[in-house]
């Protein structure tokens, strides 16, 4: 069975319709990648009406010998071939414009605001899972399927968000902001995979070209993971020098541009020669400060967070206290909090355990206390 999206019923077919699948229509979002390049071949092989389609988000002119991140010039081609050898549809969608004005600009107003931007959630959020969305419900598809690795499964109320098999592969904080209307249209095929080399085994035995293709690392408009480079480009003048000092107030040396740190940051200060290490706790950009001090006091219990998408089977605000699990970064385990909503999409997190580094512009992940279910999340933010 390919997608865990249903309760078995032999009435079904593998992505849970009453019909054959040559006559369910699904669109399949293709990066170029691996992932998304099974899901369509899979798709295809069992007999679905399979239509890829791939986004052009930016000027892929000058990222056509750019290896390692997505909808690159490089990527759209692998994608059309893989559909040829497929023999299904793939299009091309110009979305420059789309993805400049609700990904890329808040990325850089963001980052020049002293936070620490995710974008590749927004470009989930705004682009893939609401425009491009609505061009395979215009193409009368029945779902959209991705590549993924996360999980839908039918519960008694309705679809569910659950992390992926492989915990290493596992995209669910990326993913917290699918709303449950769009988690009825998606499909997620690849989430009950157990590892990444079951998918390139399948993108083997499927003879696709990208079966040894080597996974994105970098933001996709970010070349070598060097933000400050695009953050100059795209807003000229934003690298102004000033003030590196510390929480106590001792001016301690200068730095080139606010945007060059990030919170947590302990290398590459420029500020060598004192007794007891130090990091960036704080960026004062109205000031043009870059803060540091002693790694404990990085160490924050709670936190505000905003713009929640709320996934669970009750209403937000039915209770005073939510116990359970957040991840406050992409790269760390979800520890266990106790969330006390303020209103239907903001709310005061409380870490039962200090977490180092949390950073406004940064997601928190809601997770069960058990099971991998996910109950959305929200954003990270200053306060009031």
């Amino acid at each position: 069975m390919l997608d865990e999206s249903t309760a078995p019923s032999t009435e079904l077919n593998s992505l849970g319709f009453a019909k054959p699948p040559s006559e369910t229509r699904v669109v399949v979002a293709m990066s170029g990648g691996v992932d998304s390049s099974v899901v369509a071949a899979q798709l295809a092989e069992e007999g679905y009406d399979v239509v890829g389609v791939t986004l052009q988000l930016y000027d892929h002119g000058a990222a056509l010998a750019k290896k390692g991140a997505c909808c690159a010039g490089i990527d759209i081609h692998d994608a059309r071939r893989v559909a040829e050898e497929m023999n299904f549809p793939h299009y091309v969608l110009d979305y420059e414009n789309i993805f400049q004005e609700a990904v890329i600009d808040e990325f850089a107003d963001s980052y020049l605001g002293g936070a620490t931007p995710v974008p590749c959630i927004r470009c989930n959020e705004r682009v893939k899972f609401k425009d491009l969305l609505e061009t395979a419900r215009d193409l009368e598809a029945d779902c959209m399927a991705t590549g993924h690795y996360i999980q839908r499964m039918m519960g008694p109320n309705g679809p569910e968000l659950h992390s992926a098999e492989d915990a290493n592969r596992d995209q669910s904080y990326f993913l917290f902001s699918t709303t449950p209307e769009q988690l009825s249209y998606l499909r997620f095929p690849l989430g009950h995979l157990p590892s990444k080399d079951a998918t390139r085994e399948l993108a083997a035995k499927y003879g696709l070209a990208v079966a040894d293709k080597p996974d994105s690392q970098d933001i996709c408009f970010v070349p070598n993971g060097n933000y400050a480079s695009v953050i100059e480009k795209l807003r000229p003048g934003a690298a102004e020098p000033g003030e590196i000092v510390h929480a106590d107030g001792r001016v301690l040396g200068e730095h080139n541009g606010v945007i060059h740190y990030t919170i947590g940051q302990r290398r590459g200060l420029g500020i060598g020669g004192l007794s007891e290490p130090l990091y960036v706790v704080k960026l004062d950009v109205d000031n043009k400060q870059v803060v540091v001090g002693p790694k404990d006091m990085l160490a924050t219990r709670t936190i505000p967070v905003r713009e929640i998408n709320w996934l669970g089977d009750e209403a937000f605000t039915s209770r005073k206290e939510w116990h359970l699990k957040v991840k406050v970064r992409s790269t760390r385990p979800p520890r266990e909090a106790i969330i006390r909503p303020i209103s239907e999409t903001e709310a005061e997190v409380e870490l039962l355990t200090p977490e180092e580094g949390v950073s406004p512009g940064q997601a928190c992940v809601f997770y069960a206390g058990e099971g991998s279910r996910i109950f959305g999340g929200g954003w990270i933010w200053r306060g009031a």
